[in-house]
């Protein structure tokens, strides 16, 4: 499949009555701190708090009714699950999600409060897990990132990014399978091949990092100790993500939890916007001196979902920024 800005379109036009359209808020009380212009595409306001809403509707809106009949499964470590389980809720279809067991419950009594029923298993075993349940029920699998549907979905993004702030001159993505990023460095180079675009990783899970230099999706080993950011717990590049990515996206930065961190109470002190630790890691990249900007610079971070619960806010207590 060709995957272009125009798949991207196509999918706006699909999810159009279904997802919100974020704003888009110019910050000048982060410049000092960052460094440079600082604006923020705030997906923590989107539909069940992330932007994964997009790319499930997408790919939920070209089921067809034999399908929707025989449920949906996902795995996820929260945020796509939920998604899904909105979706599936919406179209009347059984969802079933499976979570690692290392998953915030905030976030696994959130999906379950939609309907949709909870499988928990170690992060490494959830794709398994979720073949197993789609063979068993004869259910539809719709991947948290591996899948041109969910990309372009997420992609819809990008194409406001590029409507609400047209004199952009580098966007901050959040990374883990890469749907997002490879969706949203798309549709913003498909507008303007000038944009710079940059990911940002765990510095414990370098998937893309590592992916990059070896010039293919590599498997990186699961850390012991998990990331604060549990949302981005993919340990491998997708393989349909990884040459979108790599033929669209201007570096990448693996970013150290301890800025995750510093970033999250920056933007919740200073900006007044709560954001869990995966959404804050492209100011954290910058922060920690990964991706240069410059005070003339428009930089546009996309903060990409607000589902935490209390555990991660105390966090925040001993961290300065």
């Amino acid at each position: 499949m060709s995957f272009t800005v125009e798949t991207v379109k196509e999918a706006r036009e699909r999810i159009r009555d279904y997802v919100t359209e974020t704003p888009l808020l110019r910050m000048e009380v982060l410049d000092e701190f960052l460094g440079c212009q600082v604006y923020l595409k705030l997906e923590n306001m989107q539909k069940i708090g992330a932007f994964k809403f997009r790319g499930a509707m997408n790919k939920i809106q070209k089921l067809t009714e034999e399908e929707l009949a025989c449920g949906i499964v996902a795995a996820s470590s929260g945020n796509h699950g939920k998604a899904i389980a909105y979706g599936a809720k919406m179209k009347g279809a059984k969802a079933t999600i499976i979570m690692p067991n290392t998953a915030p419950k905030m976030k696994v009594e959130a999906i379950k409060a939609l309907g949709a029923e909870v499988i928990s298993c170690d992060a490494a075993e959830r794709f398994e897990v979720a073949a197993k349940v789609c063979e068993e029920k004869g259910s539809t699998m719709v991947p948290p990132y591996d899948d041109y549907d969910v990309m372009a979905g997420q992609g819809t993004l990008g194409l406001e990014i590029m409507e609400q702030c047209p004199e952009v001159d580098t966007v901050i993505v959040p990374a883990s399978g890469g749907g997002l990023i490879g969706g949203v460095s798309t549709a913003i180079k498909g507008v303007d091949e000038n944009v710079k675009v940059y990911g940002a990783e765990p510095s414990v899970l370098p998937r893309y990092s590592v992916s990059l230099e070896k010039g293919e999706p590599t498997m990186v080993p699961m850390p012991e100790v998990k990331s604060v950011a549990d949302a981005l717990v993919s340990n491998r590049p997708g393989l349909k993500c990884f040459p979108v990515v790599r033929d669209h996206v201007d570096g990448f930065a693996a970013v150290d939890d301890t800025y995750m961190l510093k970033a999250m109470k920056m933007l919740l002190m200073e900006g007044k916007i709560l954001a869990e630790p995966s959404s804050c890691i492209g100011m954290g990249a910058v922060l920690q001196g990964l991706i240069s900007v410059s005070p003339e610079e428009k930089v546009c971070f996309v903060i990409s979902g607000g589902n935490l619960g209390f555990d991660q806010l105390e966090l925040l207590g001993g961290v300065n920024y």
